[in-house]
């Protein structure tokens, strides 16, 4: 437990739990501060397959601590601390090398929307809904997060969440691409649990092999490089010659590359 995050593990799951529920699970300075901390042993950790990241109660996060908006040292710019913390802890989830789900309920807020555009995919229940409210109190929205949303849900979508702060349905959600998977109410963790051992059962090195070109060409560039070298180490672990006699013999793939 470091700040209100929570990390429990089951197996080759790992959690975040944002515990902080009586605010709705709102991102105070030093929440923001403590994320990058928080996923590097994780990160780290072979055993650890899949992170998941949700909220404790109700809702998922409902963004920034507003209380921190206005509290840093600087007169000319009191939000310098906690922009600084945001960002370093959204480029700790976005860059986590293994794979990330959002499982979202109730609100998903502002900082609560940046953090699960970081994370890989998004699945939510029918209670889950979306907002990015910059334009209710005059802050302008970094590019990153901004870059984020256009990836997503594409510019008009992004427009009209940024220039309306307006707040959006899980069915909403869904269609513009903002949620990857609408689950019934009542059966979201089960179907996150279920979908989280897939993911740990595939190849590490194919997924982290996918997490990086997908940024690559999201970052303009062409991952052939990227490709070749990851291609060549799959080669070498032994994960191809696994994979091709698996599916021959007819047996589920025992991968052993970790990452």
């Amino acid at each position: 437990m470091t700040d209100h995050l929570r990390v429990t593990r089951d197996g080759s799951v790992a959690v975040l739990t944002i515990d902080r529920p009586d605010k709705r699970n709102a991102m105070t300075v030093g929440m923001w501060a403590a994320l990058p901390g928080v996923l590097a042993p994780l990160a780290d950790d072979p055993v650890v397959r899949v992170l998941l990241v949700t909220g404790a109660g109700p809702s998922f996060c409902a963004g920034a601590d507003i209380s921190d908006l206005l509290g840093g040292g600087d007169p000319e710019d009191p939000m310098a601390d906690v922009r600084r913390h945001n960002l370093a802890a959204q480029a700790a989830l976005r860059t986590f090398p293994k794979p990330t789900v959002a499982v979202v309920r109730g609100h998903c807020i502002g900082g609560g929307v940046e953090l699960a555009t970081c994370c890989d995919l998004r699945f939510a229940d029918p209670s889950a809904v979306f907002g990015v409210t910059p334009a209710k109190v005059g802050i302008v929205y970094t590019p990153s997060s901004t870059k984020a949303l256009v990836d997503l849900v594409g510019p008009a979508t992004t427009k009209y969440l940024l220039y309306s702060g307006e707040l959006i349905d899980a069915p909403t959600a869904l269609r513009t691409g903002l949620v990857d998977r609408l689950v019934e109410a009542g059966d979201l963790d089960e179907e996150v649990r279920r979908f989280a051992d897939v993911l740990a059962s595939r190849s590490a090195l194919t997924q982290r092999a996918t997490k990086e070109a997908v940024a690559e060409l999201g970052d303009g560039g062409d991952g052939e490089a990227l490709a070749a070298a990851r291609y060549l180490e799959t080669i070498a672990a032994g994960e191809l010659a696994e994979g091709v006699t698996a599916f021959a013999e007819r047996r589920p793939p025992r991968f052993r590359w970790s990452g």
